[in-house]
């Protein structure tokens, strides 16, 4: 992992975010780069050249500014910084910086979205969870790596999650946490036997090269809940995790809105650290 995407809007959770990058990048000796979106309003897409270049160009000196402020701080001393201005409009354009840059990991800062806000617009973070092609991690308060000891990681365990589990596994072993498995079983018509849970999860394992899948499927922790959601978050609170990884579908369009993504609602909702990797 060698470089790290920070999206900012100049808030106090892009300060979270920042410093979590920092935290990261400290450890393991990556690279930073802090991207912002100008968001310049369609009205100045319709005028002529000389205008858009010219008001362009103030806004990017305006961003430039603002950058100064923003990266003058200490936890940044040794870390090597790019600054990336974009003019898109909104976060989820990232596919260009990603490609750009070669990103390995995105991380972001949120307050979260609740109540009509989620159900008719969402969340920047959420668009960027649902539509990044590398691993973002969700930081709603300020952060230190030292302080990540535990860290659970829950899914279905079906194939379709083995790369995810793989990607979060070397994340974890990257920055020294310790990573727990768990598989939450839900009532009908969702409920499953622990004998096809058992079942399921030795398959999982088996699919991948690890010297004893039995072993592994035997440390797998189960939990009954009402909700994905809930029986991860009580899970959490109870055992003091420090990070919650969850693989996601990334669904969009009409497919998102009626099933919606438990990954999306996970970083939309912890006050934990949320690190979600797309299926």
């Amino acid at each position: 992992m060698k470089t790290l995407l920070v999206p900012v809007d100049f808030s106090k959770f892009s300060e979270y975010a920042l410093e979590a990058a920092a935290n990261i990048a400290h450890k393991i000796g990556a690279r930073i780069v802090v991207s912002h979106m100008i968001g310049l309003n369609d009205a100045i897409f319709t005028k002529d050249g000389i205008q858009l270049s010219e008001e362009t160009l103030y806004f990017i000196k305006l961003t430039e500014k603002r950058f100064d402020e923003f990266l003058n701080k200490d936890y940044l001393k040794g870390v090597d910084i790019v600054r990336n201005v974009q003019k898109f409009k909104f976060f989820n354009d990232l596919d260009p910086v990603i490609a750009q840059f070669k990103v390995d990991l995105i991380v972001m800062g949120s307050h979260g979205s609740s109540g009509l806000s989620e159900m008719f617009v969402g969340s920047n973070t959420e668009k960027v969870v649902r539509s990044a092609t590398v691993p973002v991690l969700v930081i709603k308060q300020p952060w230190k790596i030292k302080s990540i000891k535990k860290s659970v990681f829950a899914c279905d365990f079906k194939k379709e999650s083995i790369q995810a589990y793989l990607t979060i596994k070397e994340w974890c072993n990257l920055i020294g946490t310790k990573l727990e498995l768990l598989y939450i079983n839900l009532p009908d018509p969702n409920f499953r036997s622990t004998t096809e849970m058992e079942e399921s999860v030795k398959k999982f394992f088996e699919a991948i090269p690890v010297t004893n899948p039995k072993k592994m499927a035997e440390s797998i922790i189960y939990y009954n809940d009402y909700s994905v959601e809930e029986g991860i978050f009580s899970y959490a609170n109870q055992n003091r995790m420090d990070l919650i990884a969850i693989p996601t579908h990334g669904r969009t369009g009409l497919a998102h809105f009626f099933s919606g993504s438990i990954g999306e609602d996970i970083a939309n909702h912890s006050e934990l650290p949320v690190l979600t990797v797309k299926i």
